[in-house]
């Protein structure tokens, strides 16, 4: 099966790409997965270009191919100003508006503090909901003092499990009956 993992981290090494790491490393356990990592940041000029010409260069057509192809996503951003970045954001707008329906999609962010975990709920939730993504139940929020501490690794193996439950389901961008998923969805809330 193909995971897509989607990084919107911007320095290098990046918490946020340590965290999508972890994440794809988890699902992996849970059931066998080909990933694919894009990472945004490599993809910024090309993302912009779009906007102004309409068209996606070389790179970022390949990105946008594979998060339509996959069995499952994570997406990954840092939080800034209380929200997803940008550059998070301007890729999701130039996807096809069908890509990800149906689609599970596992959601994360990094940020400096535990104040803007709400950001899974308030930002990333509704975003997914709207492409019609099917989103895992659990979130994953990473804040500066969760690595190492205890938490972050029971929150990732959960969210992982439920992400590698949805993905052999089968469902792609363009197939109207997303029932199973809603009720498998149904199924680990239990």
């Amino acid at each position: 099966m193909k995971l897509v993992v989607v990084s919107a981290g911007l320095s290098v090494p990046s918490s946020t790409r340590l965290l999508a790491d972890r994440l794809a490393a988890a699902v992996d356990r849970h059931t066998p997965v080909d990933v694919r990592v894009v990472e945004l940041r490599e993809l910024a000029v090309e993302i912009a270009h779009m906007f102004t010409n309409g068209f996606a260069g070389k790179a970022l057509a390949a990105a946008q191919d594979a998060v339509a192809g996959a069995d499952g996503l994570i997406v990954v951003t840092p939080v800034f100003s209380a929200s997803y970045s940008g550059l998070f954001k301007s890729f999701f707008d130039v996807l096809d508006k069908d890509a990800l329906a149906g689609k599970p999609v596992l959601i994360a962010a990094t940020g400096g503090t535990a104040r803007h975990s709400l950001v899974l709920d308030h930002a990333l939730r509704p975003l997914f909901a709207y492409l019609r993504a099917v989103v895992v139940p659990t979130g994953v929020y990473a804040a500066s003092e969760d690595w190492g501490a205890e938490g972050l690794a029971e929150r990732t193996e959960r969210a992982a499990g439920e992400l590698a439950a949805l993905m052999p389901l089968g469902v792609r961008a363009g197939e109207p009956d997303i029932v199973p998923f809603a009720e498998q969805l149904a199924a680990l809330q239990r």
